[in-house]
């Protein structure tokens, strides 16, 4: 498996992104040292890829077949791209609370805590669908790892289409989001219209 070992806060910096979208608190104090050249089109379009890449943790070929089934999805190309990024089982269960970063909710899904409908999975890019209902398993709960995550997380805003139960570690996917309640910094036309050359 690829492992992505650049420095997080460097990446954010180089990007043009703040790092609280990582569930990251920490500030970097560095300003980003760029000659004031102007940025082409084509750069723009990679930069808004990449920053949705880093951002879920997706490489590039898993990343361009969410494009190619968001393209045979029905409405508009960009959206469905965005809701099947978040829709992922280790975004789902960051979103939820139960992770504090998305890389600790792809370790949980991997190290098998995580039941979708009563089913053990542990394969981070599953996707839930409205209705699954998303817990930690039983033998997991009582450990003090997630009483340390709940108190980092305890006051995170747990988004519209999901409904978290953070007492029993358990949440619900209600439905599926729309664009508006993705609150990812990402201009998924710009992605379009890379792919679509």
């Amino acid at each position: 498996m690829a492992v992505d070992r650049v420095p997080v806060l460097k990446r954010c910096r180089s990007l043009g992104m703040d790092p609280i979208y990582l569930g990251i608190d920490k500030k970097s104090n560095r300003e980003l040292k760029r000659a004031n050249r102007k940025v082409s089109e084509y750069g723009l379009q990679l930069r808004e890829k990449q920053k949705a890449k880093f951002i879920y943790g997706v490489l590039e070929k898993p990343f361009r077949n969410y494009y190619a089934k968001a393209s045979k999805m029905e409405g508009m190309v960009g959206q469905n791209l965005m809701i099947l990024l978040e829709t992922r089982l280790d975004n789902v269960i960051f979103r939820l609370g139960f992770a504090r970063t998305r890389k600790e909710a792809r370790q949980i899904v991997d190290h098998k805590h995580v039941l979708v409908n009563g089913k053990c999975v542990n394969i981070p890019s599953y996707l839930v669908k409205a209705g699954d209902t998303v817990e930690i398993r039983e033998k997991s709960k009582s450990s003090q790892r997630y009483k340390d995550i709940l108190e980092v997380t305890g006051g995170r805003m747990v988004p519209a289409w999901l409904e978290a139960d953070q007492e029993n570690l358990k949440g619900v996917v209600k439905e599926l989001p729309t664009r508006d309640e993705i609150d990812v910094p990402v201009n998924e036309m710009l992605i379009v219209e890379l792919y679509s050359k």
